[in-house]
């Protein structure tokens, strides 16, 4: 699991690889404010693997905003935008979330993300622009009066060209505080794709080259991968709707079937990927 430091021009980077198993629905940096109008900036930096499927990790600065107009959330995670646009009254036991999302994927779009030779023989993808929507549900009171759990579905389509396919993410996460200033969520979700974003990222053409991958083919879309992410955050003043804290994010994600067996990942890379991310954020 070779490793190197990198650190892009872009802030992007890191919630472009970091936060694909993170529970769209739910925010970030810690629990919903009651306020209708907040907002939370946040800085960190973490660790990631370079493509999907890669053995080879590099650390990556990166940043969020969320926060709430007038009670509509929405959340900016680097290339990343959702918006909920279903408002919620604060008495109320249930939270319906209902709203479009706008994301950009950039992997293996840089030759300097491809520190495998084999890899790089297969050449860099397009940028894909990727626009769709999610719906969830959420339980205020699970188990105990603090907590709640949430389920939600993700739908986006690439309108670029990049794999002009689909990836649908349906998640689950369960949030409580764990004292009167930490705050706990643990997530899982999984990601069907389309037979497009199954042949642009897995398949493997045959090459003249004595370095060069195996030839490989999917067959269609299908699960590709399963996930999970663990957040903790601190606040480090004594009101949790404004001020510092600290947050902190690890995950992991497991190739699954047909992609784990693409050479990209078999032999060339590794099913099993993870990632970290820690950073301080300020709200308002």
């Amino acid at each position: 699991m070779p490793f190197h430091f990198r650190l892009p021009a872009m802030l992007i980077a890191l919630a472009a690889s970091l936060l694909p198993t993170t529970s769209y629905a739910q925010p970030l940096l810690g629990p919903t404010k009651e306020d209708r109008n907040s907002l939370t900036l946040g800085l960190g930096g973490g660790i990631a693997p370079e493509f999907e499927g890669a053995n080879d990790y590099g650390f990556q600065p990166g940043g969020v905003i969320q926060g709430k107009v007038d009670g509509f959330e929405f959340q900016v995670r680097g290339p990343n935008i959702y918006v909920d646009l279903v408002r919620d009254s604060a008495d109320s036991r249930w939270n319906i979330i209902a709203g479009p999302v706008a994301q950009l994927r950039f992997d293996r779009t840089s030759r300097s993300d491809l520190d495998d030779p084999r890899v790089a023989l297969l050449g860099t993808r397009k940028t894909a622009v990727e626009l769709g929507g999610y719906v969830g549900i959420g339980k205020k009171g699970f188990l105990i009066p603090p907590a709640s759990l949430t389920f939600d579905l993700v739908f986006v389509h690439d309108v670029a060209g990049a794999h002009d396919s689909y990836i649908l993410t349906p998640g689950v996460s369960l949030s409580s505080p764990v004292s009167q200033r930490a705050f706990a969520r643990f997530g899982v979700s999984i990601d069907y794709v389309g037979g497009g974003y199954s042949r642009s990222y897995f398949d493997v053409p045959a090459l003249a080259h004595p370095g060069a991958l195996p030839a490989y083919s999917t067959n269609g879309g299908g699960f590709k991968s399963v996930g999970s992410t663990l957040l903790l955050t601190h606040d480090l003043g004594g009101d949790n709707r404004k001020g510092w804290g600290l947050f902190a994010l690890g995950g992991y994600k497991r190739q699954l079937g047909q992609y784990a067996r693409s050479p990209i990942v078999r032999d060339a890379g590794d099913a099993d990927q993870f990632l970290a991310v820690a950073g301080i954020a300020y709200s308002f």
